[in-house]
């Protein structure tokens, strides 16, 4: 059983996602905070960033806070913007691309534990 955990905004460290350009994460709540099952990861998107075609073992659930942007899923490109909801099967072919003037954040519930990536470009 895990504890309660609350974790202020200041507190989240923002780092760069590598095989990306213009985007960064910052862990919210996962196994290293004290978590439980479930990480929620925040992603911010620069206007003009992209992230290449990859997969991930695990499914994700995703929120969009601010700004637009495109999801490619499985071949179809998806226009996103503040409010809207995503489901990423585990394994599905998935990118984004921010090809606005704004930069774009997000909200990404992942099951907690290890996750491996293979990038498809």
């Amino acid at each position: 059983m895990s504890d309660p955990l609350i974790r202020r905004a200041e507190d989240i460290e923002y780092e760069a996602v590598g095989a990306a350009d213009g985007l960064a994460k910052g862990v919210l709540i996962g196994a290293e905070q004290g978590g439980g099952n479930l990480a929620i990861r925040r992603f911010t998107l620069a206007a003009g960033g992209s992230v290449p075609k990859h997969t991930n073992e695990i499914e994700h659930e995703q929120y969009v806070l601010s700004g637009r942007y495109t999801v490619g899923i499985e071949g179809e490109e998806y226009d996103v913007e503040a409010g809207d909801s995503l489901h990423i099967p585990a394994g599905a072919v998935h990118w984004y691309r921010n090809d606005g003037d704004e930069p774009g954040a997000f909200l990404c519930a992942v099951p907690a534990g290890d996750d491996k990536i293979k990038l498809q470009e």
